[in-house]
């Protein structure tokens, strides 16, 4: 299954400057997704991180996988309408940076669900080449 930006803000609330999932082109709900984040000179964060040498912060990495994340997990029908939280970050690790101009391709698998909480792990490339890793734990509400 894939989804369009539009078909994305119907699951997500999130909106620009926060929406960071441009498309996704692999989606099985509550198992694993494939989304990507198109990462622009253009985006507000260059301003400031750094002048001269911009890279995509590490924390903005993290936000884009939880979104991600947060669709397989929205997609499911029992948490069809609610809202998926980032609730934790247990590891985290970032290979190499991203910079303007870069295509992450953000890869999530869900390892399992425990009531309204949900576990799993996140991989971000760019051109083949693993650049962030992390463990995310979501917490779905209202």
């Amino acid at each position: 299954m894939e989804l369009d930006t539009a078909q994305i803000q119907e699951i997500l609330p999130h909106r620009y400057p926060m929406l960071l999932v441009d498309r996704v082109i692999d989606l099985e709900p509550g198992k694993s997704i494939t989304g990507i984040k198109n990462v622009s000179r253009n985006e507000e964060v260059f301003q400031g991180h750094f002048p001269g040498n911009p890279i995509f912060p590490g924390v903005m990495q993290i936000e884009a996988l939880a979104q991600t994340g947060a669709i397989a997990i929205l997609s499911m029908p029992e948490f069809e309408g609610k809202t998926a939280y980032l609730a934790s970050v247990p590891k985290a690790r970032f290979h190499k940076p991203v910079q303007p101009g870069d295509q992450m391709e953000l890869k999530v698998e869900l390892e399992r669900f425990r009531g309204p909480m949900g576990v799993g792990k996140g991989t971000a490339y760019v051109n083949g080449k693993r650049m962030t890793t992390a463990e995310l734990t979501f917490a779905i509400g209202d």
